[in-house]
């Protein structure tokens, strides 16, 4: 089971990046009648996904210890920088950048650099899910 486990969770983190941030978050903003109505639902789809993250994410660092031989997991060793800078990009997008969004301060800027934020949020949540569910050498 606890093999399975930071499997599952990368995989949980980076399919809920993909599916909030390419799929539900572009529909909202075309298909509702006023922007700033999917703006709104938009920082609060984000920051549930905020949750979603770091959540994914302690689950995978509780994991990467073996417990019986006090030793970090094969797939922690390659992914576990990764894991912390996604952790930390998802907490510096909802409590450093979505505020300034909001307040519709320099919006152009903003906005940018959560995008880039949030994609390369997305990309480490690849590498860790990638890293995670390779297959252990063979003997």
């Amino acid at each position: 089971m606890t093999n399975r486990l930071p499997v599952f969770a990368a995989a949980l983190w980076w399919g809920s990046l993909s599916a909030i941030g390419f799929l539900a978050v572009p529909m909202l903003f075309a298909n509702l009648p006023q922007a700033s109505m999917a703006g709104f639902m938009a920082a609060k789809l984000f920051a549930a996904q905020t949750w979603v993250s770091i959540a994914c994410g302690l689950a995978l660092l509780v994991v990467a210890k073996d417990k019986a031989s006090n030793t970090i997991q094969p797939w922690a060793r390659a992914a576990l920088g990764f894991v912390l800078a996604g952790m930390l990009m998802a907490l510096v997008v909802q409590y450093g950048v979505s505020p300034k969004i909001v307040q519709r301060e320099n919006l152009k800027f903003w906005h940018g650099l959560g995008t880039l934020l949030y994609a390369l949020q997305w990309l480490c949540a690849a590498v860790v899910l990638w890293r995670t569910s390779a297959l252990p050498p063979r003997a």
